[in-house]
């Protein structure tokens, strides 16, 4: 059987899997579309063998995984399309209500980490689908991730003040942020470690892919959307899908910091596939 690789329908993993197209990969995997919400309880009940997860819900359940060694969504400084909108200045918002969109776990830990660790305020939360007009009716400030970040980022609403999340990390902590990691369930690559390794062959492959054809695939998406390409080349170059040492530092520090808020029990050890 081909691995089941999951697949999240947003921008950012455009240039991935467009690269994967053109390398004609797709051949070797069944690639199975997701909300990013859902593809990691598809993972562990094994509708799927290897996935892009938040990097928050790996480390819930990092005793039944194993990361892929050189890929995650990651940036280092602004990344466009995790932000906070506010109808105050953020360090306003103490006490006050914070919206935050029900489509990404990761993005939702690194708000409260940065409100709490790096802003010092405590607001009230809720969960809401990412509808920013809907949000701010209730609330005074609300995340926003993915498509419906980016769009907001282009389009800067007026009488709102508008923080990348991304850029704030790396201000805060000299540090890379990682949103999600690609994840294989541990029996899986156990028992078919050629099949998991094929995998990352094709998925480096398509980065290579990807690096070298940013303009054109910079083009492809502006036919799609309601804005030059220009502004989508300025976006995917912002995203690294880099997974190193520098990046896994980041991760592991903002680990540290959702275990302090008491998002996570502990701080796992990252099992790397083919790192022993």
């Amino acid at each position: 059987m081909r691995p089941r690789l999951g697949h999240i329908q947003f921008l950012n993993c455009l240039p991935l899997y467009y690269g994967l197209v053109k390398n004609d990969a797709l051949l070797d995997v069944e690639l199975v579309k997701a909300a990013p919400r859902d593809l990691t309880g598809m993972l562990l009940d094994g509708d799927l063998d290897i996935a892009p997860i938040p990097s928050i819900e790996y480390a819930r359940h990092a005793d039944r995984l194993v990361l892929l060694p050189d890929i995650a969504i990651s940036s280092f400084g602004d990344v466009q399309s995790i932000l906070l909108l506010a109808k105050t200045p953020v360090e306003d918002l103490d006490g006050r209500t914070v919206a935050l969109t029900d489509t990404s776990r990761t993005s939702q830990v690194l708000t409260r980490v940065l409100l709490s660790q790096r802003w010092g305020i405590s607001p009230e939360y809720v969960e809401a689908p990412p509808d920013l007009a809907g949000m701010l009716r209730e609330a005074d400030a609300a995340l926003l991730i993915g498509d419906d970040a980016l769009r907001a980022f282009w389009n800067q609403p007026a009488g709102l003040h508008i923080y990348d999340l991304g850029g704030e990390w790396t201000a805060w902590t000299g540090l890379p942020m990682v949103y999600a990691v690609w994840a294989v369930r541990a029996e899986f690559a156990e028992e078919r470690p050629k099949a998991v390794q094929d995998v990352i062959d094709a998925l480096n492959g398509s980065l290579f892919y990807c690096r070298a054809h940013l303009d054109g695939i910079s083009e492809y998406a502006a036919r799609w959307e309601p804005f030059p390409a220009d502004q989508f080349l300025s976006y995917f170059d912002a995203l690294q899908f880099r997974f190193e040492a520098h990046y896994r530092e980041g991760l592991l520090r903002f680990l540290a910091e959702a275990s302090d808020l008491g998002e996570l029990d502990q701080v796992p050890h990252l099992r790397i596939f083919g790192e022993g």
